[in-house]
């Protein structure tokens, strides 16, 4: 008698053991790379979809337009690509506004760096390379500086990723409130260029912890992403350029993932050479752009793109403080190229130090993939307040 015809025969050695190692005798880190396994494999075969469509490539900003113009056509409205246009307009329309202006607070918003600057207080200086007049090189000279006050390249007020004290209360679009906050800071630790200006070769560090609390869970820890640098910049006229390094990875919180154990951990991480490019038409008025490439990365793509406009005050501002504006795009390849779109505008404060402290209140609003990169793919609308504390 064959086994197939006896009911209550033996299972074959590789079923029992199937069964015996479903039964829960599996060690847990072996279950955790399995999940994070099948995550990436979902993962990477999603993004071998999405390049495999014979869809002819356009610019990042164009699409969003075409979006919106089939959408109207056959009258099945994309909120989101409505969204991002919409948000794209006002950009353009604010830089156009703001071009056009002549004066405010005193100071002229276009002022060119060659000609004559209304200045409140003619003691003070600018915490950018502004020269009124063309100094000799045996006025100003060249030396080492150690831990200079002042840096070169500054980070992009708009910046969602860079290196700040930062806490934002926001309104997460069918998510509820949450707390974003952002501690560290950006540090100059050598300068080869003038003792008083920000001109010259100079080497910074930079690092942060990116953490979003969830204020309607008991203020658990739903994710926090680590970032540490180190930028190499150079400065000369109104003008600067960035070679940097950074590292970031990606966690969950052990809050949410025991709330939600079905959860898949993904292992974020990106190692970046960035080069960027910043320059002051006028002294308030920053405009600005970087490509990043990751020469070791998980999960992530290996490019990303940013650009932006901001505008805030360089001289000290006494305690009346001045307006500010700033927006910047973020663009990743992980995402296919959709990123995220930031503003913030409100008051600022500047001080009267040699580091030109800057501090900042307003209104935060992010339009895109989610910014905490355990959620990378996880599109988010943000509305809120914040501050923000740039050394």
């Amino acid at each position: 008698m064959t086994c197939h015809s006896f009911p209550f025969a033996a299972k074959p050695l590789s079923t029992r053991i199937t069964v015996f190692r479903e039964s829960g005798y599996t060690a847990k880190r072996g279950k955790r790379r399995q999940v994070a396994a099948v995550q990436k494999s979902k993962t990477l075969a999603r993004l071998r979809f999405l390049k495999s469509r014979h869809v002819p490539r356009m610019p990042p900003l164009v699409k969003p337009l075409r979006a919106y113009l089939i959408a109207a056509r056959s009258t099945k409205l994309d909120i989101r690509a409505m969204r991002r246009v919409w948000c794209l307009l006002l950009l353009a329309l604010a830089t156009i506004i703001v071009l056009r202006e002549t004066s405010a607070c005193g100071q002229s918003f276009d002022a060119p760096f060659n000609g004559a600057t209304l200045i409140l207080d003619e003691s003070s200086q600018p915490y950018i390379a502004v020269p009124q007049v063309e100094p000799s090189p045996f006025d100003n000279p060249w030396g080492c500086v150690v831990l200079p006050d002042q840096l070169i390249y500054r980070a992009y007020l708009a910046g969602v990723k860079e290196s700040r004290m930062a806490a934002q209360l926001i309104n997460r679009q069918h998510d509820g409130v949450l707390l974003d906050g952002t501690l560290g800071g950006r540090f100059g630790v050598l300068r080869i260029g003038p003792h008083d200006q920000p001109l010259g070769f100079q080497i910074d560090i930079e690092g942060a912890a990116h953490v979003r609390l969830d204020p309607d869970e008991e203020v658990d820890v739903r994710s926090a992403d680590f970032r540490a640098g180190v930028p190499f910049t150079y400065g000369w006229s109104n003008q600067q350029l960035k070679f940097a390094y950074y590292h970031i990875s990606s966690h969950l919180g052990d809050e949410f993932l025991l709330k939600n154990p079905g959860f898949p951990r993904l292992n974020f991480a990106r190692d970046v050479l960035v080069l960027g490019y910043s320059i002051y038409p006028t002294e308030r008025l920053r405009l600005y752009g970087e490509a990043g490439w990751a020469f070791w990365s998980d999960v992530s793509g290996l490019w990303e793109f940013q650009f932006g406009v901001e505008y805030a005050p360089t001289r000290p501002t006494g305690i009346h403080g001045e307006p500010f504006f700033a927006v910047n795009a973020h663009l990743r390849q992980e995402v296919n190229y959709g990123g995220g779109l930031t503003v913030q505008t409100g008051w600022a404060w500047r001080n009267d130090g040699p580091s030109g402290r800057l501090l900042r209140m307003g209104l935060h609003y992010y339009n895109g993939e989610s910014p905490q990169f355990s959620f990378f793919d996880s599109f988010e609308q943000q509305i809120g307040f914040g501050i923000w504390y740039d050394f």
